[in-house]
């Protein structure tokens, strides 16, 4: 199934190679074909998410009324998430969706070497199938200058998005939330240190995307889907739990 698919997709690459007339832009071609298939699944995603926010004092006050109970904190959760129609894992989708082809481009990037020794980016990157450790072991510095900002830009793509992301972030979630994006940026310039060019390509061309559709499109998506929320919040019937007294029975008058 796997080489199948790297089959597939050596395929895919082939042919919009040979229509563009270049291996690099044929990479970043198909992110782009990747990220308008998967635009639907982030504007749900990001409209569940925003909605979500509106709600989250209704959400603490589950979990504290509920606390000792975790049972009934779940179901009653549940019940939000039903009514808000929010899927907890589905903005994970779009990244497991994309996570294929990023490690696909692996296999695809020596079987592109194979079909053609000189797939390179322009005159920018001699070969997309080479990595930054590759060309600075090499010894040819002048060439592998945009290897090594194309790793850098590696690292900083996968913070930014991330940061963006804390706009709907409480204080405490967005210290906890820029922390983490370092430290995978670090994590990911050392991983990108060794990987083809072509797979940082793609990368690059994904987060570069991310970065514009957060800004241009997401942030209407939001606004409009907070107001929505609110919304459906404040027509929603406020439920309150009565607890009645039981009637004493009334005295009988002495005669």
């Amino acid at each position: 199934m796997w080489e199948w698919f790297i089959d597939f997709l050596t395929t895919v690459l082939a042919g919009i190679e040979s229509f563009v007339g270049d291996w690099g832009l044929a990479v970043i071609v198909l992110t782009v074909i990747i990220r308008l298939i998967l635009t639907p699944l982030m504007a749900h995603s990001t409209r569940s998410t925003a909605r979500m926010q509106v709600m989250q004092p209704k959400l603490k006050e589950i979990q504290e009324r509920y606390a000792d109970d975790p049972t009934r904190q779940a179901e009653e959760l549940r019940k939000v998430y039903s009514e808000m129609k929010f899927n907890p894992l589905g903005g994970c989708l779009p990244i497991l969706l994309q996570m294929p082809v990023f490690f696909g481009l692996f296999s695809v990037a020596r079987d592109i070497s194979q079909l053609d020794a000189n797939a390179s980016f322009f005159n920018i990157l001699p070969s997309i199938a080479t990595s930054c450790s590759a060309m600075v072991e090499s010894g040819d510095w002048v060439a592998a200058a945009p290897y090594i900002v194309l790793d850098i830009l590696f690292g900083v793509l996968t913070f930014i998005p991330m940061v963006l992301n804390t706009s709907m972030q409480d204080s405490s979630q967005r210290s906890q939330t820029t922390t983490m994006g370092a430290v995978m940026a670090v994590m990911m310039l050392m991983f990108g240190w060794g990987v083809p060019a072509a797979v940082l390509l793609y990368y690059v061309t994904s987060s570069l995307w991310q970065v514009i559709q957060q800004k241009v499109i997401t942030q209407r998506v939001v606004e409009k889907a907070k107001a929505e929320a609110e919304a459906e919040a404040a027509n929603r019937p406020v439920e309150v739990d009565v607890v009645r007294r039981e009637k004493k029975p009334r005295p009988h008058k002495k005669n």
